[in-house]
């Protein structure tokens, strides 16, 4: 038999709740998803999914900066639809 141990971890009651009932209705209890999410971190060498901030990087910003510039820039050339834009590249 496994040496065990516990584990004590304090969370909304309401997300308690909630993944109790999602993992009963996969047939497993919540000490063991969170065994088998635990377990997946340490095969894969951390989250088992993306983790990732919902906000944009440095380049991603200034590209979007740019952008909002040349679309409110009354001198940059516009098209009225993609065809003309790319008849103008093929020129």
């Amino acid at each position: 038999m496994a040496n065990t141990t516990n584990f004590t971890c304090r969370m909304d009651s309401d997300v308690k709740a909630q993944s109790e009932a999602l993992y009963g209705e996969l047939g497993v209890n919540l000490t063991t998803a969170i065994t088998v999410f635990l377990k997946e971190s340490l095969r894969v060498g951390g989250f088992p999914f993306d983790v990732r901030l919902s906000k944009p990087n440095k380049e991603t910003v200034a590209a979007m900066i740019e952008a909002e510039r040349i679309a409110h820039d009354p001198s940059v050339k516009k098209y009225a639809d993609v065809e003309e834009a790319l008849a103008e590249l093929k020129r």
